[in-house]
Formats: C-alpha cells, sequence, structure tokens
C-alpha cells in the first residue's frame, strides 16, 4: 500500500485531549478503510504565519499511514467537514524516516547548522 504522511491543524480553542482525540478519530477512520497508522505525533499549539478562520494558532497534529488512497481521500473529506479541522495536507512519500519528525527533535540534534550568533 502507498506510504503518507498528514499534517492536521486543529483550532486553537481546543483541549489538549481533545486534539489528540482528533488524532484517535482519524486513525479509526483511516482503519475502517483499510489503512492503518504508522506512527502519530501531537505537536501541541503552533503559532501560525497567517491567520485562518481568524485564528493565530491551531493544535498540529502529524500521522504517518500505510493506506490505500480510497481511504486517504475519505479521511480528508471528513477531515474538511469537520469543525475543528482547520487544514489538512497529505503527501505520498516513498518511505518513511525513522524516529521522531523534526518537529519533535530537540535543537541540538537537528545537525550542524552553526552558531547564529558568530560573526565572521
Amino acid at each position: 500500500m502507498p506510504l503518507y504522511e498528514h499534517v492536521l491543524i486543529a483550532r486553537q480553542d481546543l483541549s489538549n485531549a481533545q486534539a489528540e482525540g482528533l488524532i484517535e478519530h482519524f486513525s479509526t477512520v483511516l482503519a475502517d478503510n483499510g489503512g492503518k497508522v504508522v506512527d502519530h505525533e501531537y505537536w501541541g499549539v503552533k503559532t501560525m504565519a497567517y491567520k485562518i478562520n481568524k485564528n493565530r494558532k491551531g493544535h498540529y497534529a502529524y500521522l504517518r499511514t500505510d493506506a490505500p488512497s480510497a481511504a486517504v481521500l475519505e479521511m480528508e473529506r471528513l477531515a474538511r467537514l469537520h469543525d475543528d479541522v482547520m487544514r489538512v495536507m497529505s503527501i505520498k512519500v516513498d518511505a518513511h524516516e525513522e524516529g521522531p519528525s523534526v518537529q519533535m527533535q530537540k535543537r541540538d540534534d537537528r545537525g550542524d547548522r552553526g552558531d547564529r550568533r558568530e560573526r565572521r
């Protein structure tokens, strides 16, 4: 089956438990349609670059799935209809990366980017 990565943005006035409940809800939608969630992460409340539906912040959730395209289409359709979900983005990938996503890694572990204060 194809591999996908999804990012969901939910309204900022939800509690953390409600936002994580959305992950479980959409995981069951995928499972009911023949897919499975390989991994999921709750990234927390983050400030967005621009307002969406008069909200400056949102709860971010990340899902790695192994699902047929029909299951992904159904999940996206239900996410668009859900009142608490502001945006959903799905990307088809060749392989899932091991370990936590870049958002969950500590700044120290992201690699050598150099000291920003250092002047040449």
